[in-house]
């Protein structure tokens, strides 16, 4: 049985920005292509490709922020796969709707019994609490081992085996503690991206919400820099670490 004491956040998309020849912008300084996507989307608005105030795409992005006319950051979408969050925390995440995307492990169809299992962070370093907690995480895994064996039996009379399987997980995945391990392909806009990470970063987020929201950024800021710029991430007095966001609801 694995023990999760971290998720692990991958970017697997990002914007290409195909430049139309005839609106050529002339760009300042470096950027990726869903940064350079956003500048070209705001300079329509005003047909400033010329780009008469000599602005980088980083100062352009940044003046956008300043301004709060996010809806320029809705045309650039980042898709992540995040792993390594409990379910309950994945239930937490999905309720972010507008501008996101979500497909996630199905426990009726995969086999749990060698299932990892995420530690709360506030029981991380406690090892009593590990320990105890480990125990528990052992019982339901054997127990959701044992029902999917007895409910294989009960419907033995089922001739397809894949039908048969799905039968039985769907009734023992019951047994799954929330802290049983999700995996989830994540897409959202930048405007999105944005307010999840304003609401999840605070410090009077959820824990283990907070810890992905932190991943999530760390991530995405490596690839677009300009659209993060105003998140500083920051020592708790718990010695744990938060975020707060320079401009609110962009």
């Amino acid at each position: 049985m694995d023990i999760l004491k971290a998720p692990r956040v991958t970017l697997i998309a990002r914007p290409e920005f195909l430049e139309p020849a005839h609106l050529p912008v002339q760009w300042k300084g470096p950027a990726s292509a869903g940064e350079r996507l956003a500048e070209f989307a705001g300079r329509i608005c005003y047909m400033s490709q010329a780009n008469p105030a000599g602005r980088s795409t980083a100062e352009y992005l940044g003046n956008i922020l300043q301004q709060g006319h996010g809806s320029v950051f809705e045309h650039a979408v980042y898709v992540l796969l995040i792993e390594g969050i409990s379910r309950s925390c994945s239930h937490e995440l999905v309720r972010h709707r507008a501008g996101f995307g979500y497909s996630q492990l199905s426990q009726r169809y995969v086999d749990e019994s060698q299932a990892a299992f995420v530690m709360p962070p506030a029981i991380l370093g406690d090892l009593t609490l590990e320990a105890e907690w480990t125990r528990q995480m052992e019982a339901a895994q054997g127990a959701y081992v044992q029902a999917v064996g007895r409910l294989m039996e009960k419907y033995s009379w089922v001739e397809d085996r894949v039908h048969r399987r799905k039968m039985a997980r769907e009734a023992a995945r019951s047994v799954l503690p929330n802290a049983t391990e999700v995996k989830i392909v994540v897409s959202a806009n930048i405007r999105a991206w944005r307010t999840m990470l304003e609401l999840r970063l605070g410090e009077g987020a959820e824990l283990e919400i907070r810890r992905m929201a932190l991943s999530c950024l760390t991530v995405l800021k490596a690839e677009a820099a300009a659209f993060f710029a105003d998140f500083e991430v920051y020592p708790t007095v718990d010695g744990s670490e938060a975020g707060r966001v320079g401009f609110h609801k962009v």
